[in-house]
Formats: structure tokens, C-alpha cells, sequence
């Protein structure tokens, strides 16, 4: 595994902030799933044990549907939904990239993921919330 940075990120207001630990060269995952695609998520998973929420936890609406087995965590100020666990990966959390501050990013690679046929290909990310 490649050396750990810490990256931080926050919604659009700010009211949400926290920290993962992640290389600083990072795959995203982008998923064309209805949910996703709409509201334009680019996944970073990482495990639990990799993630701090530094403010906002007062601030967070969660929405679940379907198998209501993925938790997706709002701001309740600018609706901004930073990260969320993922029901691929319930061990872990999925960090929207877009809402990532790119200071320690040295670089990234994009890969499409075909979400809209999700339960076929879920099991290509189970891997990546394993410490």
C-alpha cells in the first residue's frame, strides 16, 4: 500500500468538515447509478478506521432507500452530501471528491463504474475499505 496523507474536505458551507487518511495518489471511482449520477459523486472509499469528522455532526440529515443499507449524509445547511457509507462497502466510508481539499493530492486516475447494473459489478469495491 502506498504512504498515507491526510486529506481533508467539507461540504459547501463549511458546517461539515473532515478528515481522511488516503495516498496522495487516488483513485475515483465515478458511478453512473441514479443517485450518483445525478448529483455528481466521485467515490473515494476508504475504511472506517480512516475517516474523522472533525465539525458538523449536529449538522448531518441522513437519507437512506431501497435495501436502506447505505447511510448518505447531508448538510442540513447547504445540502451538500461530502461522504456517506456505502452499501458496496458498509466497513467503510465514501468520500465525495469534489468536496476534497487537493493540497496533498499528487495526482489522480478517474474510472468509470457502471453503477446503473450495480449489483453485478458491487463486488469490484468491496476491497477498497480493507485497512
Amino acid at each position: 500500500m502506498s504512504e498515507l496523507v491526510t486529506h481533508q474536505g467539507h461540504c459547501h458551507c463549511r458546517a461539515v468538515a473532515w478528515e481522511i487518511q488516503a495516498p496522495a495518489k487516488l483513485r475515483i471511482d465515478e458511478c453512473d447509478c441514479s443517485m450518483c449520477d445525478m448529483h455528481g459523486f466521485q467515490h473515494i472509499i476508504v475504511p472506517k478506521s480512516r475517516f474523522t469528522l472533525l465539525t458538523g455532526k449536529d449538522n448531518i440529515a441522513t437519507y437512506t432507500f431501497n435495501t436502506h443499507v447505505a447511510q448518505h449524509y447531508f448538510c442540513k445547511t447547504c445540502g451538500i452530501e461530502s461522504f456517506y457509507v456505502p452499501r458496496s462497502n458498509p466497513d467503510g466510508y465514501s468520500i465525495n471528491f469534489r468536496c476534497l481539499e487537493r493540497d496533498n493530492v499528487a495526482e489522480f486516475e478517474i474510472l468509470p463504474f457502471d453503477g446503473k447494473n450495480w449489483e453485478q459489478n458491487a463486488a469490484a469495491l468491496a476491497d477498497l475499505s480493507k485497512d
